[in-house]
């Protein structure tokens, strides 16, 4: 069974959740791992999220198999919960994942576009725009629809790896985020949040507005993620 510490992070994440405005009502969900368990922890599907407590969350492990509780009986888990775990088994990295369906980032994944790098807190996330996932086939939707979501977003990932790309959008869908820790997905999650309502305002006031400058771009994602990092405290 995952360590209390990780059910009250994941318990915390999914609180943070409506607190920062991107997860109205009971949408969205966080998740964490215990690699050496190989049991991830997850929101319970549709309960709201001033109601949860540590009981409510879900261990399950990673085919999306519900594990024992020791408050029985167990939450039915996320309807999410297929694509949590196939980003949890193909990428070793990833220790989080948020899905959240925020306005402003929800608006370009319906827009089926991905978001331009414009500007230096887009920098400060990702060196590159943000992508969407390609459709699914009708014969993915009925079969495995969660889980074919997973695979989509893997398919995005594996170009890059999960550190250099910590979030996409999922195509007429919202966005999914991940990170090494529950906590720090729901950074990315808030963080795109203001670069997707970022984007799109200067869109409007600016529809050429170009790419940000390839020397600030990166500039500032290195200052933040790079070999030698400055930002922050030692």
């Amino acid at each position: 069974m995952p360590a209390g510490s990780l059910i009250s992070d994941v318990l915390e994440a999914n609180r943070a959740l409506p607190a920062h405005g991107l997860a109205p009502l009971t949408w969205g969900n966080a998740s964490g791992i215990d690699r050496d368990e190989g049991v991830v922890v997850i929101k319970p599907s549709g309960v709201a999220y001033a109601d949860m407590t540590e009981d409510d969350m879900v261990r399950v492990d990673l085919d999306g198999n519900v594990r024992p509780g020791p408050h029985p009986p167990q939450r039915r888990p996320s309807t999410d919960t297929p694509t949590h775990v196939a980003l949890y088994r193909a990428f070793e990295e990833i220790g989080g994942v948020v899905h959240t369906h925020s306005t402003w980032s929800v608006a370009w994944a319906q827009a089926q576009r991905e978001i331009p790098l414009l500007g230096t807190t887009h920098a400060d996330l990702c060196a590159f725009p943000i992508p969407v996932t390609r459709a699914l086939t009708e014969e993915e939707i009925e079969s495995d629809y969660e889980g074919a979501t997973g695979t989509t977003l893997i398919e995005l990932i594996s170009e890059r790896g999960p550190l250099e790309l910590p979030c996409a959008l999922v195509r007429g869908h919202a966005p999914f985020c991940w990170a090494e820790t529950p906590a720090k997905a729901v950074d990315v999650a808030v963080t795109l949040e203001q670069v997707a309502r970022m984007a799109l305002l200067t869109k409007m006031l600016e529809p050429d507005a170009v790419p940000l400058q390839e020397a600030l771009r990166d500039k500032h994602y290195e200052r933040k993620h790079g070999p030698q990092a400055y930002y922050g405290q030692p």
